[in-house]
């Protein structure tokens, strides 16, 4: 087991959702540094960045990204997935260079094709969904040159994690944001809550900080076999709608006129389980949790 007390830890992406919670249970490990990489200090799609911020760290979670959504993968493919392919193509490099301890890549489930499960071997039986087309190529691009590191030289020192939906306080509420956030700020700037589709569609949606715990579980447990984290309950857009209206005492109208996304994206956790991992935070607690926060913060994000 791989014990954090007195290490440098490096995570990419730590200003977002999963890195801010990521950052805040590694400093309970008692390490000797946490450092935070992320825009605008640093451009990971720059070789030599990567190669500085990787030098004498001792563990290095690799979370950065680029959150997307359908609409965005339609609407800016280009300026969405080829950074991804970028940064995560040094950052391994540059982690494998620097001869770290270990190594976590965060990829997506979005390199799931549509299934009733996803199963972490099905991968590269199929291709990922044409609602993720780009988000799930990039993702699915980054585990194969970690899977190409470990074949030639040997580098048994990395985990592979495929967060479900996620969300909770960080998350971005802007123009691409995903169901969550979405739906908590319709409500907080209507009379009337809006969604899209008929409520059908399954997601598996699992709160960011138990996202963190699970990648800390995985890097200490040294798991070199991809593992979806999850919370492994399929929940519909309407329970979630539902749970958002409660909370603001509003009703809900449905628009069957806009696109739903994939019918049912539910993934499997019995690998996660079988580590000794399995999430904390109810669905409802953790978007009661997104909402005050929101409310707490929105007036920031606006500026």
């Amino acid at each position: 087991m791989i014990d954090f007390k007195d290490k440098n830890i490096l995570v990419t992406g730590g200003n977002g959702m999963i890195g801010r919670a990521l950052v805040k249970l590694l400093k309970e490990e008692s390490p000797k540094n946490v450092i935070i990489a992320d825009l605008p200090y640093e451009d990971l799609r720059d070789r030599n960045d990567c190669k500085e911020i990787c030098d004498g760290k001792d563990i290095i979670f690799h979370v950065a990204g680029i959150k997307g959504s359908p609409q965005r993968c339609m609407e800016s493919p280009a300026s969405f997935s080829v950074p991804m392919i970028q940064f995560n193509a040094n950052m391994i490099e540059a982690a494998y260079n620097a001869d770290v301890e270990w190594f976590l890549y965060t990829s997506s489930v979005g390199v799931y094709h549509p299934a009733e499960v996803f199963e972490e071997d099905d991968v590269w039986k199929t291709f990922p969904s044409e609602n993720d087309w780009y988000a799930g190529w990039a993702k699915r691009i980054g585990e194969m040159n970690v899977e190409a590191y470990v074949k030639e030289y040997d580098w048994n020192k990395c985990s592979v994690v495929r967060p479900a939906n996620v969300y909770g306080p960080n998350d971005n509420f802007g123009k691409w944001s995903m169901v969550v956030p979405s739906l908590i700020k319709k409500a907080m700037e209507n009379d009337v809550l809006s969604v899209w589709g008929d409520g059908s569609p399954i997601r598996d949606l699992i709160y960011a900080e138990d996202v963190a715990r699970g990648m800390i579980h995985m890097v200490k447990n040294k798991v070199t076999e991809p593992v979806n984290l999850g919370s492994g309950d399929g929940v519909t857009i309407k329970e979630v709608a539902d749970i958002i209206a409660s909370y603001f005492k509003l009703d809900i109208e449905w628009d069957e006129t806009k696109p739903m996304g994939d019918s049912k994206r539910l993934m499997s956790t019995e690998r996660a389980k079988s580590f000794g991992f399995t999430p904390q935070t109810s669905l409802e607690n953790g978007i009661i949790k997104t909402i005050q926060w929101y409310k707490e913060n929105k007036d920031v994000l606006q500026k």
